[in-house]
């Protein structure tokens, strides 16, 4: 499998393009702030013909380029329904006036929008991507994961988005954010992958399920609750 991604804009949000191979479909996940050139730098050199964007959730530093990345391909977006709003009001994700945000910055949604749900399984570029809907941070934050075969051993990816970190969690005090929430979330969608899956996050470095259940201090107090089916 072919990851290849970028912090994009200010807010280093990190936006990654997704395919089974070079020259080959591709999926493109979170296209944050000025994003366009560096997607588009991806697909030229991987020789990569993108077929959606799919969205961890709806705050702007993680969709602020998603209209235009999905009208230059002609391709949809998908975003869960409790998201959604925020893709054509990106100030209602930080209690503000349209116009404090960014001075007036207006976004708009794309031409084709579809609606996420809680375990489904989306079969996009020659790849099975399992949806995990995961509030707290959002209402509509969700993870994608995906099987992956490293060193000839069998596992899985997981783009969390703002769900879990390095080191940390997304932050809760922001408008629909929810502590609790959130560790429901870490304890029902994280915690019960194998250790080894390896965790693509919104911010920062990548990680994986056993080095944060080891170390991180919002998952010690925790334990994994029953979630979706976790099969490869």
């Amino acid at each position: 499998m072919l990851v290849a991604g970028f912090p994009a804009g200010s807010f280093a949000t990190n936006c990654y393009v997704v395919a089974p191979a070079a020259g080959e479909e591709c999926v493109i996940i979170d296209p944050g702030q000025d994003a366009t050139e560096g997607v588009q730098d991806i697909l030229r050199q991987h020789k990569l013909k993108p077929v959606a964007v799919i969205l961890t959730h709806g705050h702007i530093d993680h969709v602020w380029s998603v209209a235009p990345v999905c009208g230059a391909s002609g391709v949809p977006a998908f975003i869960h329904p409790d998201d959604r709003d925020l893709l054509s009001d990106p100030a209602k994700g930080f209690g503000v006036t349209s116009a404090q945000l960014f001075g007036g910055l207006e976004l708009s949604e794309p031409d084709d929008v579809r609606e996420l749900t809680d375990g489904a399984e989306l079969e996009l570029a020659g790849m099975r991507l399992t949806v995990d809907h995961a509030p707290g941070h959002t209402p509509g934050s969700v993870t994608f994961r995906t099987p992956f075969e490293h060193d000839g051993t069998a596992t899985q990816v997981m783009f969390s988005g703002d769900l879990l970190f390095a080191g940390s969690i997304g932050r809760t005090d922001l408008p629909g954010g929810d502590h609790t929430a959130i560790l429901r979330s870490l304890a029902r969608v994280c915690l019960p992958l194998a250790d080894d899956t390896v965790v693509l996050p919104g911010h920062g470095p990548q990680t994986t399920i056993g080095r944060e259940r080891v170390t991180n201090p919002y998952l010690s107090d925790l334990a994994p609750a029953e979630g979706p089916k976790r099969g490869l």
